[in-house]
């Protein structure tokens, strides 16, 4: 068995038809791989779907008690069940070509390199969906679909721009872990384990997968992109406010699991109704931090405390690597990790665009002229930040800018 392909459902058993019909015809012999359906607790004709492709693949099905929207535990709840070396991952309505899976167990093909693969997904653009494709999808094969739209802009996978800006080369990108989904995706089985799987406690609509890129990439899993390994999302209904408050949510629990400059752009992002500036914010943040390193505050940070007394609490954004006795005891956070003390457990890695602190938590924030090459970009929300966690905000090496 060379390959697992895992695909959660819920109530979807005519858009679980056509993934399952076009897994049916891979141009693969049906015993190198399997395809493992797990049920979110369905209450729909999706068991007897299930039923009806028995004989024309390997097919295993779960069926999990609906507890709510659990689409990262059924995804490891499959991946236990897997037996293939490639965990290749498909929602359902995602429709394939023949050569969906030779393609994807292609770019695994070199054991000298762990990829996870980022599978194109064609109509994968829900707030623009292609005219009409929902007509179209489950009268025509996805080959033929693809025929038909290929050169319809509206047709193409909404990450098609970031996937041009770096020549289709994911090694090229800071964050590339953003732009895998798991709509269409896969990676081996052991680096899948080796961190842990999908994290469970995601619990609503997004995130959940990009997260789990976080943690690939962190391990030193390679991400690639391939236009080739694609599927076709067929256009569905969608709860809108409910997906952009999951989304929201989440992120906020990706920034709490993972707290560091990367997740706190992501979440300033995301809770604007933005995403794509997130490589090009991300990289101009290490252009400052490699470009701010020498900056001492220490004088700075100490002229601004010189009028507090002893149980006034503050914290300071933007500390730098050496501060005054005065504020030893303080809630410290820089852009640059290699100047924090990480034995200290009141230093943070972190801009100050979201801190785990409290509202009005401390008495005074100081905000130090090392924030000055993020100032034009987060200043808004720098100062949004200091004024939620303090009651008085003193930035006297930004008050100019």
């Amino acid at each position: 068995m060379r390959a697992s392909v895992l695909v959660p459902t819920f109530d979807r058993a005519p858009l679980l038809v056509e993934t399952l019909r076009g897994l049916s015809r891979q141009d693969l012999d049906r015993s190198q791989f399997e395809v493992i359906v797990v049920d979110d607790g369905s209450t729909d004709e999706t068991a007897n779907v299930v039923e009806r492709f028995q004989e024309r693949l390997e097919l295993k099905y779960l069926f999990q008690e609906d507890k709510g929207f659990r689409v990262a535990a059924a995804r490891n709840a499959g991946a236990r069940l897997a037996t293939g070396d490639i965990l290749a991952f498909l929602d359902t309505g995602a429709v394939v070509g023949p050569g969906y899976l030779r393609r994807h167990l292609a770019l695994h093909a070199d054991d000298s390199e762990h990829r996870t693969v980022v599978g194109y997904a064609y109509a994968y653009r829900p707030e623009d969906p292609t005219a009409g494709l929902e007509q179209m999808c489950g009268r025509l094969l996805p080959e033929r679909i693809l025929k038909v739209y290929a050169h319809d802009p509206s047709f193409w996978d909404i990450r098609h721009g970031a996937f041009l800006r770096c020549g289709w080369d994911l090694g090229e990108l800071a964050v590339p872990w953003i732009l895998l989904w798991a709509t269409n995706c896969s990676m081996r089985a052991d680096d899948y384990w080796a961190v842990d799987g999908f994290d469970e406690d995601f619990q609503r609509w997004g995130v959940e997968d990009m997260e789990l890129g976080f943690r690939l990439f962190r391990h030193g899993v390679r991400f690639v992109a391939d236009r080739e390994a694609w599927a076709i999302e067929t256009p569905h209904d969608r709860d809108w406010d409910s997906n952009a408050q999951g989304n929201r949510h989440n992120i906020g629990q990706l920034l709490a699991k993972h707290r560091e400059p990367v997740t706190e752009i992501g979440w300033s992002l995301i809770n604007s109704d933005l995403y794509w500036p997130w490589e090009d914010d991300y990289r101009s943040l290490l252009r400052w931090t490699t470009e701010a390193r020498g900056m001492r505050v220490r004088d700075e940070i100490a002229s601004a405390v010189d009028d507090l007394g002893g149980g006034d609490r503050v914290a300071v954004i933007g500390c730098g690597g050496s501060v005054p006795d005065a504020v030893r005891k303080a809630h410290l956070f820089d852009f640059d990790a290699t100047l924090l003390d990480t034995r200290d457990e009141n230093a943070s890695h972190a801009i100050g665009l979201r801190t785990p602190l409290p509202d009005h938590s401390v008495d005074v924030v100081v905000l130090t002229s090392r924030l000055a090459g993020l100032w034009p970009r987060w200043n808004l929300e720098i100062l949004a930040e200091a004024r939620r966690i303090g009651r008085e905000v003193r930035a006297p090496g930004l008050e100019r800018r």
